[in-house]
């Protein structure tokens, strides 16, 4: 597959990504609990994020999503090291909304979670034959 094949719009992947967005605006919005903001949130981010990668990015599922994970972990890691402290962008709303505000195992655990459904999700959805041929 040439890189000109990779790049492709996904109307249902789109479509998902658009409406996990809203439901992470809401969430943050309006949800100041102990578990559905911080723990399904996050949950629902990483799923957020695969999905925006495939709607624009043809590739296959276990990488991406494996991927989408090592990226949320760098991300909750670089808020163990206080790296917007580091970097003086703890105060700014761009820099939360990047970098994250603090460290979590149980974030860890929701990502993780998320992703696993993902994966799930992604093989019980595809044809037989596009299965054999995405996870190889």
């Amino acid at each position: 597959m040439t890189l000109k094949n990779k790049f492709t719009f996904n109307w249902v992947y789109g479509l998902l990504a658009v409406l996990l967005f809203l439901v992470e605006f809401l969430i943050e919005r309006y949800t100041h609990d102990a578990f559905i903001r911080p723990y399904f949130g996050d949950f629902l981010v990483v799923i957020l994020l695969y999905t925006l990668i495939k709607t624009i990015w043809n590739s296959k599922p276990i990488p991406t999503a494996l991927a989408v994970l090592l990226y949320a972990f760098l991300l909750e890691f670089s808020q163990y090291l206080e790296l917007s402290r580091k970097l003086g962008v703890e105060t700014s709303w761009i820099g939360r909304l990047i970098l994250g505000n603090y460290f979590a195992w149980g974030d860890l655990l929701a990502y993780t979670g998320g992703i696993a459904l993902v994966i799930l999700l992604e093989s019980v959805f595809k044809p037989r034959t596009e299965r054999n041929q995405s996870y190889q």
